[in-house]
């Protein structure tokens, strides 16, 4: 299968990308300038490419989504990228508004998979002022209200999130206590499950798993998308 990670330099990223070409997919991967691309296809030999985008920055993002379709039709997309950041700006460029942008911009593959995590439960949601008020839960929240926007919108196209758990990588910290295997194997079993029933569910270490339930609201996933249009000027 042909397989694009986002965010495939280090930690989940990388380990879903390494496990993903050793199971013998068709793995592109993804980083962040050209010295981090060199470094990963050194690490990542057999991966078919690399391709360079940063993601806080919108211009890269659509350069980026350009050459992604140039790659002709995906199975599947990991959208693995993230930060945890103080900077709010920076948090809901990389973690919202590029994976939207994308999915903007992508022929949609047949398979797609988001990553939140289990700190969106309760996080604060305010759809007008969401350019600055997007810490990390929220950003969160909202990756999954696009994922399930998107399940809703486009039904031949099956669409999945995960949560990965609390695991040893940069992000997570040498004193996070979540399994670091479990914490890829997900997005591993979900990129070449053919299951439409799966589509729009949540997962964490291989089943489903309780969500904010807010995200089922179609009245808030339209406010939310006419949200994203009006920053973009994209439509999903």
């Amino acid at each position: 299968m042909k397989i694009l990670v986002t965010g495939s330099t280090t930690g989940i990223g990388f380990l879903t990308a390494r496990k993903l070409i050793e199971n013998g997919n068709d793995v592109y991967l993804h980083a962040r300038n050209k010295e981090k691309a060199i470094y990963l296809k050194n690490k990542l030999p057999q991966a078919k490419n690399v391709l360079i985008g940063d993601l806080g920055k919108r211009s890269e993002v659509i350069r980026l989504s350009k050459e992604i379709n140039k790659l002709g039709q995906l199975n599947t997309i990991i959208h693995n990228a993230g930060v945890y950041s103080s900077n709010n700006e920076l948090i809901f460029k990389v973690n919202v508004l590029a994976p939207y942008i994308m999915s903007s911009l992508i022929r949609i593959p047949k398979k797609i998979i988001f990553t939140s995590s289990n700190m969106h439960l309760g996080a604060s949601l305010v759809i007008d002022q969401i350019e600055k008020d997007t810490d990390y839960s929220s950003s969160k929240l909202q990756v999954l209200l696009l994922a399930k926007s998107i399940a809703r919108l486009h039904k031949n196209t099956i669409v999945t999130t995960v949560d990965p758990g609390w695991v040893p990588t940069r992000m997570g910290g040498s004193q996070a206590t979540d399994s670091l295997i479990q914490g890829y194997s997900t997005q591993v079993y979900l990129a070449t499950l053919n299951n439409n029933a799966a589509s729009g569910k949540y997962f964490y270490h291989l089943k489903e798993t309780n969500y904010d339930v807010r995200v089922d609201n179609i009245d808030l996933q339209n406010k939310f998308l006419e949200k994203m249009y009006k920053i973009t000027k994209l439509k999903i």
